[in-house]
Parts: structure tokens; C-alpha cells; sequence
């Protein structure tokens, strides 16, 4: 139970501080409940739904959300998500897993870039045409292993839209929330969802997002994803070990 809440609030601090992250804890929270991969993905999604939502309400206050740049990106991100989390029934649990794993290294090294190169390329690189259609892709990969979104938004927000990575991160929990809904229908077909077990988690992940705000606040936004980056790359391979032969 420690080790749940513990786990819930790192997935709202996540969504709340960097944007992104909370699904790539949330789907290992529940293969660590042993709940099956497929439905692991599917109930993270409606925690991730829930909890960006109420993220999204805050960074909203703030005046941090480009609602048409938001809509633009999740209009195809919704239709890749639907088709993502369908297709994922069909899919074994090791190869979703062992993709999930890929995308929180991929996520990790991206965490640990510096975002100033990014920042510094979006005046030359501003083309708002391509938000669906990267959309489109990046929901395929959220609604299919349940994570791929914020940490993949985030930068394509701010080099195809050209908005400050502020915004960036408050517009992509419009997005997570939307393609978060979409993969949930997606994988509604196939799954059963333990609403007891999936509301516990949201009400600790809700309550993260307040305290990530506050530690948004008051400490450089570098440190706090530097260090989640790295905690990111630990949970990754406890992923990978899991799949490994037992004997």
C-alpha cells in the first residue's frame, strides 16, 4: 500500500511539474499490482486521464494552455490513440511491455538533453501543419503501451508550434488527457478495469499535482527532471528484468 501511494504521487508530481512522465509510472505501478499487462495499460490510462485533467485545470489558472494548439495536436492524437489501445489486445504482454520499457529509456535520454537547443531552433522551426499528423503518431503510441505522451509532446509542441516550453507543458495535459480517453476506449473492447484499485491510485496521483506545482515554485525545473529521468531509467529496468526467463 506504501509503496502504491508512494508511486501514485510520483505519477501526479510527474504530470505536474514536466507536463508528461506520470503514464510511464503508471503502467509499472500496475504490472507491479500484477494486474496483466493489457490491463496494467489500459487502467493506467484512465488514472492518467483523470489525473492530467486536474493538472490541466491548474496550468490552465496560470494562463499555460494554447487551447487551439492543444486541439490541433490531439485531434490526430485521439484517432492514433483509439486505434493504439484496440490493436494492443492482439499484442503479446511481453513484446508491450519490453516497448514500454524502450519508450521510458527513450523518454529518460530525452529528459536529459538539455531543453535550451530546443528552445533555441524553434523561431526557425515553426510549422503548425504537422501537430495532427504528429499527433496521429505519438497517440498510436500512448494508447498502445499506455505511455509515449507527455515527454513526446512537450518538444514537438514547442518546435512545431513554436510556444515557450512553459505553455508547451501545460497545453501537452490537454493532449495526455484527450488521447488518455480515446486509448481507454480503444482498449475498453479487451479489458476490465479494477475501479477500486484505479481510484486509490488517482485520488494520491491528484494530490501529486498539487505538490508538483509547489515544487515547480521553488526548485530549477533542470534539477527535478535530471534526477526523475534517472529514476525513470531504474523503473525501466526493473521492467526489462521482469520479462526476463525464471529459469
Amino acid at each position: 500500500m506504501l509503496l502504491t501511494a508512494f508511486f501514485a504521487l510520483l505519477i501526479g508530481l510527474s504530470l505536474g511539474v514536466f507536463g508528461g512522465g506520470g503514464s510511464l509510472l503508471t503502467v509499472a505501478l500496475f504490472v507491479y499490482e500484477d494486474i496483466g499487462a493489457q490491463a496494467a495499460i489500459g487502467t493506467s490510462l484512465f488514472v492518467v486521464a483523470l489525473t492530467a485533467g486536474a493538472a490541466l485545470i491548474q496550468h490552465a489558472r496560470a494562463g499555460h494552455v494554447r487551447w487551439r494548439v492543444g486541439a490541433l495536436f490531439a485531434g490526430g492524437g485521439m484517432l492514433g490513440a483509439y486505434a493504439g489501445g484496440f490493436a494492443a489486445g492482439f499484442i503479446p504482454a511481453t513484446l508491450l511491455l519490453s516497448l514500454l520499457a524502450a519508450v521510458m529509456v527513450v523518454s529518460a535520454v530525452m529528459m536529459l538533453r538539455p531543453r535550451g537547443a530546443e528552445i533555441a531552433r524553434t523561431a526557425r522551426a515553426v510549422k503548425p501543419a504537422q501537430l495532427p499528423a504528429q499527433g496521429l503518431l505519438i497517440g498510436a503510441l500512448t494508447g498502445l503501451v499506455g505511455a509515449g505522451g507527455g515527454f513526446l509532446v512537450v518538444p514537438a509542441l514547442v518546435l512545431l508550434s513554436g510556444i515557450p516550453l512553459r505553455e508547451a507543458i501545460g497545453t501537452s495535459l490537454l493532449v495526455i488527457m484527450l488521447n488518455a480517453l480515446a486509448g481507454l476506449a480503444g482498449h475498453s473492447a479487451h479489458i476490465q478495469i479494477d475501479y477500486a484499485l484505479a481510484g486509490l491510485v488517482t485520488l494520491f496521483a491528484i494530490a501529486g499535482t498539487f505538490l508538483g506545482h509547489v515544487l515547480s515554485q521553488r526548485i530549477a525545473l533542470e534539477r527535478l527532471t535530471k534526477g526523475f529521468a534517472w529514476f525513470i531509467l531504474v523503473v525501466a529496468a526493473w521492467l526489462v528484468y521482469r520479462q526476463l526467463p525464471t529459469s
